[in-house]
């Protein structure tokens, strides 16, 4: 190594020095993509300086009134979500609309869960993620702060 080069560390977060927050986002007229993306961003803890790829630096994160969430174009009718029972023929699916209407907490879930990689630590960040249909939530004693989502 040349004299004079001053070599710097690289930190690299632990589960003992994250620092973990709690933050509510209102869903009601956003897009679906692209509040999508903010949120796995903000599960995997991208926007912190700390962030390591391989370490769950991320926050968590609370979603209200994610049945009054907006889509572009025709996805009420034509966007699909597929399951399977296990048995052969046993393939069902239902329409963004329908699901909005059953359980729109799963179709918030299944965008962020997307766009996570597939892997053990996704798994688990994304158990950060806390979504529901209405304005309430039972997580007040956490004194979640609003985190802005840009539409």
């Amino acid at each position: 190594m040349p004299r004079g080069l001053i070599t710097m560390k690289t930190f690299v977060a632990t589960p003992a020095n994250r620092q973990r927050d709690w933050y509510v986002v209102d869903a009601d007229g956003k897009t679906l993509g692209r509040l999508a993306t903010q949120l796995a961003n903000a599960l995997r803890g991208k926007g912190k300086p700390e962030y390591t790829p391989h370490v769950d630096t991320g926050d968590f994160v609370i979603v209200i009134n994610a049945e009054k969430i907006h889509v572009t174009g025709d996805k009420l009718a034509s966007k699909r979500y597929w399951r399977h029972s296990g048995y052969p023929g046993g393939i069902k699916s239902r329409t963004l609309g329908e699901q909005l209407e059953r359980r729109p907490e799963e179709v918030i879930r299944k965008a962020v869960k997307g766009m996570l990689p597939r892997n053990r630590l996704a798994r688990q960040q994304l158990q950060k993620l806390k979504v529901y249909a209405g304005p309430d939530h039972p997580h007040q004693a956490q004194q979640p702060e609003a985190l802005e989502i840009e539409a």
